[in-house]
């Protein structure tokens, strides 16, 4: 188990959030986001874990998160945010605000894999990215670590392929470092066949997979509304445009289609299969880190009326993941406290793809409160 100093109690412990894809927008935004509230700068709009329900769960304060994390990328996290805030995901002087700790945490970066024409094998990779996380918790005096995979989407691995995807070396490395991991993105990450004995005999909560933000979480309340309202759901089509790394990175159709896995779950287990339509997603490069998703539900009413309802999602797509990142380092950090192990179903609010549990929202928050209760106990 990684640890950095003797813990006494969760009011003094330190909490690595150890980010993959730590320049990247949703990792810049979370920690520029945790200073900004742990300073009283603004208040915790999106935040779950600081509603009421969880102010007893013994979740580690916003102010004792330590932040670093693994890139392939250069651009120092004061800069990144700057960048973000002329394209409006920061608030105005935001970045200038909290340039001290986005520089801190920048410190902490480490560079990460593999990278264009990398030589090292998986072993290396994963025996470097290891003892990246060792030294993190042991230079900081950190009680305990959270990976939390932030980076863009990967392709859907082959099964034939010599080594494992990127999200996987590093879900092998917080294995191996004894870290609580969270896979925010629709990668591989720890499902990867070749982990799973070592995921088991880890002992170790992990979570995921890919954060529910935008259109999916729209669609886990609705679908629900029709199934009780005894209406057939005959066709369910999206589109999403969308820019920067993750427009990007979802031009490739295989990157698309391990997206749209997650988003087709929650409509196939809740209205007891797959509706026709489909998702499309388009990169936007003018967009930015703003996104746009229409969704086109036929469906049937009373004596075979065919209705229709349109919807459309529009926002910022680092705003939207942040604060739900950082809520699932603090669970994370303090089921691992308490010695919760395996998966966490009970956090399948925060993802498309949950490690079991229902897909419709409500039923899905009252598992985190219940969750939460469950975390308070254990004080």
């Amino acid at each position: 188990m990684i640890t950095g100093r003797d813990e006494t109690n969760t009011s003094t412990a330190r909490t690595g959030v150890w980010f993959v894809g730590a320049r990247g927008s949703v990792a810049t935004t979370a920690v520029a986001g945790c200073a900004a509230l742990a300073a009283g700068l603004h208040p915790a709009e999106g935040m779950v874990t600081e509603t009421p329900p969880f102010a007893h769960s013994g979740l580690p304060s916003l102010p004792s998160l330590v932040f670093g994390g693994h890139d392939t990328m250069s651009c120092p996290l004061p800069k990144r945010a700057e960048a973000l805030e002329t394209g409006g995901v920061l608030p105005h002087g935001l970045a200038s605000a909290v340039r001290a700790e986005l520089a801190e945490a920048d410190r902490e970066i480490r560079t990460g894999g593999p990278l264009a024409g990398e030589t090292r094998s998986d072993e290396e990779l994963i025996s470097a990215f290891t003892e990246d996380l060792r030294d993190f918790a042991r230079r900081r005096r950190l009680d305990r670590v959270v990976v939390v995979n932030v980076a863009s989407t990967e392709p859907a691995p082959d099964d034939q392929a010599p080594s494992l995807p990127a999200s996987s070396l590093y879900a092998a490395a917080a294995l191996r470092a004894g870290c609580p991991y969270v896979n925010f993105t629709p990668s591989t990450g720890l499902r990867a066949a070749a982990l799973q004995d070592a995921v088991a005999a880890s002992g170790l909560p992990h979570a995921g997979r890919d954060g529910k933000t935008g259109q999916t979480l729209l669609r886990s309340v609705l679908a629900p509304m029709f199934v009780q309202r005894a209406l057939t759901v005959r066709a369910w089509s999206g589109t999403n445009l969308l820019g920067g790394g993750d427009g990007a990175a979802l031009a490739d159709p295989a990157a698309a289609a391990a997206k749209n896995a997650g988003k087709n779950r929650v409509l196939a287990e809740t209205l007891g299969a797959l509706p026709e339509g489909e998702v499309h997603i388009d990169d936007v490069p003018a967009l930015g880190d703003w996104k746009t998703a229409w969704d086109h539900v036929a469906f049937d009413g009373f004596l075979g009326s065919r209705m229709i309802l349109q919807t459309t999602w529009q926002g910022c797509d680092s705003a939207l993941a942040a604060p739900l990142v950082l809520d699932l380092a603090r669970l994370v950090a303090r089921a691992h406290q308490v010695g919760i192990s395996g998966p966490l179903p009970e956090l399948g609010f925060y993802f498309k793809d949950p490690d079991g549990g229902p897909a419709a929202l409500a039923e899905q928050y009252v598992a985190l409160l219940s969750f939460a209760d469950r975390l308070g106990e254990a004080r």
